[in-house]
């Protein structure tokens, strides 16, 4: 069985149009009504002043008063009669005497006749007007007395026929209506101009369809946990979700909505790709606490609407990945080392069986106190043991590149002097970056040398100097910034390293600067508070 098609709801636009045509129609056509009722009042007004002052002016006339004395009244009057007639546009004048037989009338043949109409009102001196079907048919008529010395010595009528006051209103009806049929009609057309532009920008949807959506995107922008951010064509926040607001550091008691994206306090890299016209794909930016990567995309249709922005928190990947870097470089430095010592292993195999087994002895145990005396002087002067791990790891390394990595007589720091406070992951990427950034520094150089300073005095102190060619002072602030090298771009990108150390030091509430080493090259400085007091026995060396 066939289920048979719900009809579907009229879009918004469509019922908006319906509902506006509707009452543009009612409006319209009582205000024609209106001013149908109106006018024919007016009309009927204007002509009852008309014949009043007709009536009375005939009524004043000294030559009127001179000729209802004569003998034949008539004779003088209907010539006077019909040329008040002809001149004020009225239909009748009729002058009576005080019983209300005509002496003038437009039919000459109603003279002499008794006038139909109230009199009584005139015949006592007052002017009286009224609507009444005479001879001539229904007329707005007025009736007003012919006085001397105070006698009313004859009346005075003068009317216009309610036809012709229809006609004057139905000209003025005709006019109104051509009026709001054009009204009507452009009221229809800017409905359908407007509704077609919201039916365009609402795609045809109904309200109900409309209603759904925004329950639909507000439950998905709040569920999204990466960082959503909506800009308009002007570069200000016209939407935010939770995820944004923390990976920006915006507090949700914060109003953002609506303010430009210069104004957020960002870094001015990440602003900079915010404001950038051309999309952006899976850049890596750094707040102040945080490693996030970017990807925007400019919306349009037609014109430039604005640009959605997406942010991924990869803090903590990018850690890992510092972390797998050095583990990688461990590994690396393990099996050539391991080869190395498979070599030494044949050249004792080889004395042996030379009958040279003293020699063999002496070489095994040079090798064993050279390998020991790296370790031993690494312990003494570094027993933190995250990071002696980690100096002995990166000395390996340095070495397979032909960089001496050396800790300075300076250095003292033993287990335990660390709060807890201080995450070990941050000391790792903080002296791990900078002893790579050494390294590739000073590899090449002559008597390549990289050497690190470790100690805690009122904080923990960190330097690292190499033998390469320095930073020139015009960039000592540029060389912090992601993106900023003096090398070729690998293929993960360079200048990075040092953003991540200044932010973890900024995050540890440190300071982080560069300067000449004494021997040439670049000599970077930390240090750290210690927000747990640090005991006599860990304190030695130099400050910076």
């Amino acid at each position: 069985m066939r289920i048979p098609d719900v009809p579907r709801p009229r879009s918004l636009a469509g019922q908006l149009f319906a509902v506006q045509a509707v009452l543009i129609a009612v409006v319209v056509a009582g205000y024609a009504l209106f001013t149908y009722v109106s006018d024919q009042r007016q009309a009927e007004e204007a002509a009852t002043r008309q014949a009043t002052a007709v009536a009375r002016s005939i009524a004043d006339a000294p030559s009127v008063r001179a000729a209802i004395h004569t003998s034949d009244p008539s004779a003088h009057l209907q010539p006077y009669a019909l040329q008040v007639m002809r001149d004020t546009q009225v239909d009748f004048v009729t002058i009576m005497n005080r019983d209300g037989i005509r002496w003038t009338h437009p039919d000459h043949n109603e003279i002499g006749k008794r006038y139909l109409g109230n009199i009584t009102a005139a015949q006592q001196g007052n002017t009286y007007t009224e609507t009444f079907t005479g001879t001539l048919g229904a007329s707005v008529r007025t009736v007003t007395p012919v006085e001397e010395n105070g006698h009313v010595i004859g009346l005075v009528s003068a009317g216009i026929r309610v036809e012709a006051i229809s006609r004057h209103v139905q000209r003025q009806v005709t006019a109104l209506l051509g009026v709001a049929a054009g009204t009507l009609l452009l009221g229809a057309v800017g409905t359908y101009v407007v509704n077609a532009r919201l039916r365009r920008h609402t795609h045809g949807m109904n309200a109900a369809e409309l209603s759904r959506m925004h329950d639909y995107h507000q439950a998905a922008l709040h569920a999204v946990r990466e960082g959503l951010l909506m800009l308009d064509g002007q570069f200000r926040v016209a939407l935010i979700n939770d995820g944004g607001r923390e990976l920006l550091g915006v507090g949700a008691e914060d109003e953002v909505v609506g303010r430009s994206v210069a104004d957020l306090g960002l870094p001015a890299p990440l602003t900079g790709a915010l404001l950038a016209s051309e999309p952006r794909v899976d850049e890596v930016h750094l707040t102040a606490d945080r490693v996030l990567v970017v990807n925007t995309s400019p919306v349009s249709g037609g014109e430039r609407r604005g640009t959605v922005v997406t942010l991924r928190d990869v803090t903590e990947l990018q850690s890992l990945m510092g972390e797998l870097d050095s583990e990688r470089g461990f590994t690396q430095a393990l099996r050539s080392q391991a080869h190395e010592a498979a070599n030494r292993l044949h050249t004792v195999v080889s004395l042996i069986e030379l009958g040279r087994a003293e020699e063999a002895v002496d070489f095994a145990t040079a090798e064993l106190e050279l390998a020991q005396a790296l370790t031993d002087q690494v312990v003494a002067a570094v027993s933190e043991p995250v990071l002696a791990a980690l100096l002995l790891g990166k000395t390996a390394q340095a070495n397979e590149r032909g960089v001496e990595l050396v800790v300075s007589d300076d250095s003292r720091l033993d287990d335990g002097v660390l709060p807890e406070d201080l995450s070990a992951r941050d000391l790792v990427t903080i002296l791990g970056n900078l002893i790579d950034n050494a390294v590739d520094a000073a590899q090449g150089s002559a008597r390549a040398r990289v050497t690190v300073t470790a100690y805690a005095k009122d904080s923990l102190v960190l330097r690292v100097a190499d033998t390469g060619p320095g930073v020139d002072p015009d960039h000592a602030d540029l060389v912090f910034q992601r993106g900023f090298s003096t090398k070729p771009a690998g293929p993960g990108g360079r200048g990075l390293g040092l953003a991540l150390v200044r932010q973890a030091v900024h995050r540890l509430d440190g300071t982080l600067s560069v300067a000449e080493a004494d021997g040439g090259g670049a000599e970077f400085r930390v240090r750290l508070p210690l927000r747990t007091a640090v005991g006599p026995s860990a304190v030695s060396g130099g400050d910076v």
